[in-house]
């Protein structure tokens, strides 16, 4: 199984995206905002999810996709 602390670690951390967090742990991008919101206090999660809706290597597709338009 994996540490929920090691989760919210990992989610917080602006180097990992959401599909490393499911290598690691097997959970998907739904699940780990589930975690967040239960884990977290109301404004710590607010926070967070406004952090990681403006960070575009939260989502590798995301960031492919806008490296492929650039080009």
């Amino acid at each position: 199984m994996y540490d929920i602390n090691e989760i919210i670690q990992m989610a917080w951390c602006d180097k990992t995206s959401f599909e490393d967090i499911f290598k690691i742990s097997g959970l998907d991008e739904k699940s780990v905002i589930k975690l967040m919101r239960t884990s977290l206090k109301k404004r710590s999660y607010r926070l967070w999810r406004k952090r990681v809706y403006a960070r575009l290597k939260k989502h590798r597709k995301m960031l492919k996709v806008k490296s492929i338009n650039i080009i």
